[in-house]
Order: structure tokens, then sequence, then C-alpha cells
């Protein structure tokens, strides 16, 4: 039980240390995470499309 409360109090210490971002800062770079998510999806989509649509076209016939 003592290890524990001292893992607690250690981690405590520890998180105070830590430099968060501040609000401004997350908002932005959880934009940024999003749209470069939705930019590989889109451009994925795009190469799946063009790959089929040439899959369909020269080869299964």
């Amino acid at each position: 039980m003592n290890k524990i409360l001292t893992f607690i109090k250690e981690a405590r210490i520890e998180l105070r240390k830590v430099n968060w971002p501040t609000r401004s800062q997350t908002i932005k770079y959880t934009s940024l995470v999003i749209g470069v998510s939705i930019g590989v999806a889109i451009f994925l989509g795009v190469l799946d499309f063009g790959f089929e649509y040439i899959l369909r076209t020269y080869v299964i016939k």
C-alpha cells in the first residue's frame, strides 16, 4: 500500500512540471490533425477510385 501512495505522490509532482498546451493550441493542433486525416482520406479515396477504374477498363473485360 505504501508503494502505491508513493507512486501517486510522485506522479502528481511530475504532472505539475508538465507544460500543458493552452486552449487555443489544443484547438489548433486538433484541427490540424482532423484536416490532415480528411486530406489523406480524400487522397486514398481518389487513388482507390482511379485504380478501380483502370482495372475495370483495361484488365477486366
